[in-house]
């Protein structure tokens, strides 16, 4: 899974990156023309408690990728800055982290002047929303002279008229995000990847001022941005810099300062999982305890499958016992004593947290 970090310059996107990563960028990376990745682990308490409880050689989480992308600037949808390589960038993502400004800081004025959070996230919108319309003019263009082509007349005619549904939609000046898409819709979505149909987690990076007030804060921006596949949170730069810069026994006793009581890439990780629609399941034992991350809804095949496409091929059963169960339980044998340990078959639906053990040929 990799999420790219959007936003506009001094916004705080880096420092925001740098604290997911744990990572630290020098002066010049700050003045960057290309993006930072880093490659972060998902923290999970789950994965920790089981790994407390079997001792296993190797704890292995779950991992995403953090993208740090270009600062974009209003208009640049339709000027050289929101170029097709700034496009591809954007759009090899999964999802989207806007990071938007909350703060003063008179040593880094913001570009339009004053802090708006409400304006900036709609004009990000509109960003995303304007280079979707110059992809589908272009691609309608393309899609008039294919359909003078015998061989593929049907599919461009019926392209044709999803990207006027699309076209339609982007008019009303509203994210493609926010309409249902039919299964052959899918298809295209896979293929083209436009920009406004991301999930888009909005991170309101605030003054430190503002810890106390960030409830009020958010509740008026909700209440203005709304749509599926959208989430928002608060998020605190400064602070939370500070927070991955220390060490762990002192961690603590600064979250609790603060009343900071989540880090800022767990508090991401739960957002970023539940926009696209992830859950984790895990493996367990003296070798290794593992996270493996799958799409809601997946049957005990298929999470085999991301194990080993053997699993998969050569599916027979399932073991499986609840999370809460097995903490309840305490072991094993105390969860099959007790009725949570049981067998499934290759149609079970994946419960989130579930142990699997799994049965193959």
């Amino acid at each position: 899974m990799q999420i790219g970090i959007v936003g506009i310059p001094y916004s705080g996107k880096t420092t925001f990156f740098q604290t997911l990563t744990e990572t630290h960028l020098d002066a010049g990376a700050l003045q960057k023309k290309e993006t930072n990745q880093a490659i972060v682990k998902v923290i999970d308490k789950r994965l920790d408690l089981l790994t407390s409880m079997f001792n296993p050689k190797k704890k292995v989480n779950a991992v995403i990728e953090i993208v740090d992308l270009v600062g974009v600037h209003k208009g640049d949808a339709k000027g050289s800055s929101f170029n097709s390589a700034m496009v591809s960038k954007i759009k090899t993502n999964d999802a989207l982290i806007h990071v938007v400004r909350g703060f003063e800081n008179d040593m880094l004025p913001h570009p339009d002047e004053t802090i708006d959070l409400i304006r900036d996230i709609n004009n990000f919108e509109e960003e995303m929303i304007f280079a979707d319309m110059a992809f589908i003019e272009t691609r309608l263009e393309k899609l008039e002279k294919d359909i003078f082509k015998q061989k593929i007349k049907e599919q461009a005619i019926k392209e044709k008229e999803v990207m006027l549904e699309w076209q339609e939609h982007l008019n009303e000046m509203l994210p493609l995000r926010t309409r249902e898409f039919t299964d052959e819709e899918q298809i295209y979505l896979k293929n083209y990847q436009p920009l406004s149909a991301k999930p888009l987690l909005i991170a309101l990076n605030l003054d430190e001022n503002d810890i106390k007030n960030s409830e009020q804060i958010l509740e008026k921006v909700k209440a203005s941005i709304t749509g599926k596949d959208l989430k928002i949170e608060p998020f605190f730069a400064k602070i939370e810099m500070e927070l991955v810069q220390l060490p762990e026994e002192e961690k603590l006793m600064f979250m609790e300062e603060y009343g900071i009581t989540e880090s800022a890439l767990s508090r991401l990780i739960t957002s970023a999982y539940d926009l696209l629609g992830l859950q984790s399941f895990f493996t367990v034992g003296e070798d290794e305890c593992r996270a493996w991350t799958i799409e809601k809804g997946s049957t005990a095949q298929e999470a085999a499958g991301s194990i080993h496409t053997d699993f998969y091929n050569k599916f027979i059963r399932a073991e499986v016992v609840g999370y809460h169960d097995f903490i309840t339980a305490g072991s094993f044998p105390k969860a099959k004593e007790k009725g949570m340990f049981r067998l499934e078959g290759k149609e079970y639906v994946v419960v989130d947290g579930d142990i699997l053990h799994v049965r193959h040929g």
